[in-house]
């Protein structure tokens, strides 16, 4: 199908919508409501969907309905000439197999940035990126204590699990898992319950409590679940594992950004990843240096791995504690918003 022949059928689908709620709507204008009608009758279209009125709303929609199929092949039509695939057409490898994306951090290279006298990297890069307001660190590097003294630190996205909590206990279903692995949420569709925040155990999910402090240049952004940008009061958002610039074909912001390399970004369906330095095989990488995920006894199945150490292939000496706390670079934010603690 050529970008023409698409074009056309997207335009006869948009006209045949409008024209046919031009005519539900010029006929409740001339006829009023009906004596006896019931109450649903009299409705607007959008409140028709809102109350249930499924017989109005199928008025509206229903000669539509047989263009439906053409209108969600445009975008596939369109990404396949671009090369770049959408959320509803995932990204697929040799033989077509469906990418599955994965992360592994390699705690023996993390420092927590102390060997560059600043906060951590990939945190900063994470936030200017997605252009997330303050306090939300999409992936927080903690600094947890050894059995033994001293200290390791712990960069901590979302767990991106095959198992998810969150997804479970979502009851309009705005967080979801993609054909990609990825598990995302639409902040369009999030009533703000916060119910996914209770359930996750990992702690990996923000809720913009008012106006978030983002900057205005994040207002001019075309939003969509991939990127989340730019956030609205009221929602959920969280690590999205950056999909979007892994279909284009880079490494998510915060493996970019790691002056170390500790953290791999792959694909387990074609069992491989890097750091942007090194290309490693996934199953082989991940036993040949005793991998972990966290809190495994869950049964979350987590696509985020962990190669045990301190920083010790960097030289850090694990007694040598702390690290620079996470900052915010907005000079400007949006008019009237507000920071809160998390």
């Amino acid at each position: 199908m050529t970008i023409a022949t698409a074009l056309l059928i997207g335009v006869v689908v948009v006209l045949t919508l409008f024209f046919a709620l031009r005519v539900l709507l010029s006929r409740r204008v001339r006829g009023g409501r009906k004596e006896g009608s019931a109450p649903s009758e009299d409705l607007q279209p959008d409140e028709a969907i809102l109350s249930g009125d499924r017989r109005t709303f199928l008025k509206v929609v229903g000669i539509g309905g047989l263009s439906v199929l053409p209108a969600v092949a445009l975008p596939a039509v369109f990404n396949s000439e671009a090369g770049v695939a959408s959320t509803e057409s995932p990204a697929t490898g040799p033989g077509g197999r469906i990418r599955q994306w994965t992360m592994i951090i390699d705690l023996r290279s993390c420092d927590g940035c102390q060997s560059q006298d600043s906060p951590p990297k990939c945190t900063t890069a994470c936030i200017e990126g997605h252009l997330a307001p303050e306090p939300m660190e999409w992936i927080q590097v903690f600094e947890e204590e050894l059995e033994g003294g001293g200290t390791r630190f712990l960069p901590t996205p979302c767990m991106q699990c095959q198992n998810p909590p969150c997804v479970n206990v979502c009851p309009v279903g705005a967080t979801f898992s993609t054909p990609e692995g990825a598990v995302l949420i639409d902040q369009e569709r999030c009533i703000g319950c916060r119910i996914c925040m209770a359930a996750c155990p990992y702690d990996r999910r923000f809720f913009n409590w008012s106006d978030p402090p983002i900057p205005p240049e994040a207002l001019l952004a075309d939003y969509s679940p991939d990127h989340q940008i730019p956030a609205t009061k009221g929602t959920v958002m969280k690590c999205d594992m950056c999909p979007d610039m892994a279909r284009a074909g880079t490494l998510p912001y915060c493996s970019q950004a790691c002056p170390n390399g500790a953290i791999y970004y792959g694909d387990l369906e074609e069992d491989i990843a890097t750091n942007g330095r090194e290309i490693v095989s996934v199953s082989r990488f991940l036993t040949t240096n005793n991998a972990e995920v966290l809190k495994e006894h869950l049964g979350t199945k987590p696509r985020v791995f962990y190669i045990p150490g301190h920083g010790e292939a960097v030289g850090r000496d694990p007694f040598t504690e702390g690290r620079e706390p996470t900052e915010w670079p907005w000079v400007q934010r949006v008019e009237g918003s507000q920071t809160w603690s998390r």
